[in-house]
């Protein structure tokens, strides 16, 4: 049984994360980060289409935002792996709060422009970029092995819940205030993460040769996961997770308008139900064990039931049914993503934590954009519908083709 960093043991009866007193503080740390994180992402996003009018500038925002995340992440999860992530985690909120506070004078200064909130949307995205593979390498450290599904579980309700909260929060105080005060509001959520985050103790790095390079450890990380075939496995969940099921929440405003009438309120639905699929689905995992034979199932199923889910728009195409559809895809979505993760951080070396969750952090965050475009290109030469099914078809077979790996689980 393995201790927690405040010197208790819990019982391996203890099903809950929060029974941690060092992970409460580190919940609420990441509570307030992860709002902050979506107001802030809304209001760029929002900023620059007020600023410019051209959706052509909220794409090129958007694609800035994200692609750090892909060059950046597998780096930063390298020296995750050579320092303490709770000190890195604690650098990026500080770093997000200058960046919110700067974007919040310059509105208050009437100095904003493209090209600031261009610059802000790269420095926003290298923080991110930073701050998941110091994320991921800090919890295992801060949790037992049995309450790790728990936790992962408990912080991907948190992130579904902002994703919601967070765009109406910064609408909000737009409506009444204005832009700069709504950053002014993402400054403070970063900064009350602070707060929390150094109550968490420090924890000390893997033990590594530092003769090695950079590039050497780099590698060394990539060595470990084609050497690690439950590894490569998950990683392969994961991306089919991506590619088909999770796509359909990044085509959602197309699905609402070619399915139904088209309507904002249709399209406000359909997002809110799947962020309560979304939340129901993190409840679930989080009232897992560390149990990776059970996990694994949960994930399989998740395969099959988010692939299946989609065939039936082929005929129940309105709205009623439309809103069943999505609410458990995205349930099943949310297991299979949470579950990956837990399967990952339970299956992995501490030495090659960051490294390994930063390549599932670009598997697991890419998979969408690069579904999404594959999906939204064959649809305008076979029609949505078609397409979704058709590829769905196809997941699902490949996810049955996965179920027989299940077994090899419950050897580890």
């Amino acid at each position: 049984m393995t201790p927690n960093l405040d010197g208790s043991a819990k019982q391996p009866s203890s099903r809950s994360a929060l029974s941690s007193p060092v992970f409460r503080d580190y919940f609420i740390a990441t509570s307030f980060a992860t709002l902050g994180i979506w107001i802030a992402r809304f209001l760029i996003g929002w900023s620059v289409w007020d600023v410019t009018l051209s959706p052509l500038w909220v794409g090129v925002t958007s694609a800035i935002l994200l692609a750090p995340t892909f060059l950046l992440s597998p780096i930063f999860g390298v020296i995750s792996d050579r320092i303490d992530p709770r000190g890195g985690v604690v650098t990026t909120a500080i770093l997000n709060t200058l960046i919110c506070v700067a974007i919040s004078v310059l509105f208050f200064l009437d100095a904003i422009n493209i090209a600031a909130l261009l610059t802000s949307a790269l420095a926003f995205g290298c923080v991110t970029a930073a701050h998941h593979p110091m994320r991921l390498a800090l919890v295992p450290k801060i949790l037992s092995r049995h309450l790790l599904p728990s936790g992962i579980g408990m912080t991907a309700i948190v992130f579904n819940v902002s994703r919601i909260i967070g765009p109406a929060l910064g609408a909000g105080i737009i409506s009444i205030a204005n832009v700069g005060v709504a950053f002014a509001l993402s400054a403070l959520c970063f900064s009350g993460t602070l707060t929390f985050l150094l109550r968490v103790p420090k924890v000390a790095p893997a033990a590594r040769d530092r003769s090695i390079s950079l590039l050497g450890d780099l590698l060394a990380g990539f060595r470990f996961i084609r050497q690690a075939p439950l590894v490569r496995l998950v990683l392969l969940m994961t991306l089919t997770n991506g590619l088909v099921g999770r796509s359909v929440l990044e085509l959602l405003p197309a699905i609402s308008g070619e399915l139904t009438s088209g309507s904002a309120q249709n399209l406000a639905v359909l997002t809110g139900v799947a962020g309560a699929g979304s939340i129901i689905g993190g409840v679930i995992v989080s009232r897992q064990r560390g149990d990776l034979a059970r996990i694994s199932r949960l994930v399989l199923m998740g395969l099959v039931i988010s692939s299946a889910a989609i065939l039936p728009l082929l005929k129940l195409n309105n709205l009623v049914w439309l809103i069943g559809i999505i609410c458990l895809c995205s349930l099943a979505m949310t297991v299979i993503g949470t579950g990956c993760q837990a399967l990952v951080q339970m299956m992995i070396d501490d030495q090659y934590r960051g490294r390994v969750m930063s390549i599932w952090t670009v598997v697991s965050m890419g998979s969408p954009a690069i579904g999404a475009l594959v999906i939204g290109s064959l649809s305008e030469w076979f029609g949505l519908v078609p397409t979704l099914v058709s590829l769905a078809a196809l997941a699902l077979a490949f996810s049955l083709t996965l179920t027989r790996q299940r077994r090899r689980f419950a050897d580890v």
